[in-house]
């Protein structure tokens, strides 16, 4: 479906944006759990909001550095989409009177399947046709954003700035995708970025031991399995 900003204008989505980010602390307010417990999720979830801008605002810096290293990625990477994912989980945990241990443990579930989620978004931003994408394919290369495949890719030798001509998102050649997704793929880096992928989901799933062998349990596993196996 089109996005706010497409089907209405760029102030009604900023309004929405802002509506359900108010909406988010209403209902973690009246979930009717313990009040200190809904005290810590509050405050979590206050401090995620802050992490994720952290995150974004690294990731806008990256495209004006010279020189990016792999755990910096990691880390602005955390930031900026996998803190959400550790929030919802551990949040969950703390208004249910979790101990201590499964907060923490489910907070990393959420941390390394939310890593593993966004590189596989790097990823398929060059695997998957523009049509099924919703977007430009390769439009991370076009607007020089480093990704895990990137970084790979330069340590390797690859002229990543080189791999697609300097144009907007709008007028890239499909033939240009092409040739650049084959020269990343023939340095093992978009393979390397999909097995660095898996292994994150494989340790997400292994934090939720904490919990008893359920229903519930095994549907968090396919939801870290299903951010790697997704093509959209």
């Amino acid at each position: 479906m089109p996005a706010v900003h497409q089907q209405y204008d760029t102030e009604t989505a900023i309004l929405a944006g802002d509506t359900l980010y108010a909406k988010a602390f209403e209902l973690m307010s009246s979930t009717g759990a313990d009040p200190a417990n809904g005290t810590k999720a509050v405050h979590r979830l206050a401090t995620t909001c802050t992490k994720i801008c952290e995150g974004q605002a690294l990731d806008v810096e990256f495209e004006r550095q010279q020189e990016v290293l792999p755990v910096e990625y990691l880390e602005m990477v955390e930031l900026k989409t996998a803190v959400l994912y550790g929030a919802a989980a551990a949040t969950t945990a703390m208004l249910m009177d979790a101990s201590d241990k499964t907060i923490q443990a489910m907070y990393r579930y959420g941390i390394d399947a939310g890593c593993a989620f966004q590189i596989q978004d790097d990823v398929l931003d060059l695997t998957v046709p523009s049509e099924e994408l919703g977007k430009q394919r390769g439009s991370d290369l076009v607007e020089d954003k480093e990704t895990l495949i990137t970084l790979h890719a330069r340590k390797h030798g690859t002229d990543v700035d080189a791999l697609v001509p300097e144009t907007r998102v709008s007028e890239v050649s499909e033939a240009d995708i092409d040739a650049a997704v084959e020269s990343l793929r023939s340095t093992g880096s978009i393979t390397y970025a999909s097995e660095k992928a898996t292994e994150l989901v494989e340790n997400a799933k292994g934090h939720l031991t904490v919990l008893p062998d359920n229903k519930p349990r095994s549907l968090l596993a396919d939801i870290a399995d299903f951010f790697i196996t997704r093509q959209y």
